[in-house]
């Protein structure tokens, strides 16, 4: 038997091979498959840190906000703030999954904030836009 230490994608494993002699067949034989050495102590790197997440803007009293039904970024605005809006009425346009979403106004009012800009990924949830 000899044995070997072989390093694959950065990891080191023990193998003993067997060594036939000239009477030996030449048949494959099965050999047990050896189990990874202990990696070696590398140095530990810091974790990569998280983008800080957005803080979702709150309706003010007062206000009705309109909310992200799902994630997606924003691909158009279709109001701007002081605009006078009707239940109904189209405010932006959020993709999702490759479909382009017409988010719609649900009461009538004052756009009084727009807490978002075109291109802007949102999370499910988050006020896109205050109407008073």
């Amino acid at each position: 038997m000899k044995k070997f230490r072989i390093s694959v994608n950065g990891n080191s494993y023990d193998v003993e091979v067997e060594e036939l002699g000239n009477g030996a067949s030449s048949a494959p034989v099965a050999a047990p498959v050896a189990a990874p050495a202990a990696p070696k102590a590398a140095p530990k790197k810091a974790a990569p840190k998280a983008a800080p997440k957005k803080a979702a803007k709150a309706a003010p009293a007062g206000g009705h906000g309109i909310e992200a039904p799902m994630p997606g970024t924003i691909l158009s605005l279709k109001v701007a703030e002081g605009d006078t809006v009707s239940s109904g009425d189209v405010l932006l346009v959020l993709e999702a999954m490759k479909m382009e979403n017409e988010i719609a106004s649900d009461v009538d009012g004052v756009v009084k904030a727009i807490n978002i800009n075109n291109g802007d990924s949102v999370d499910s949830g988050e006020v896109l836009v205050v109407i008073a």
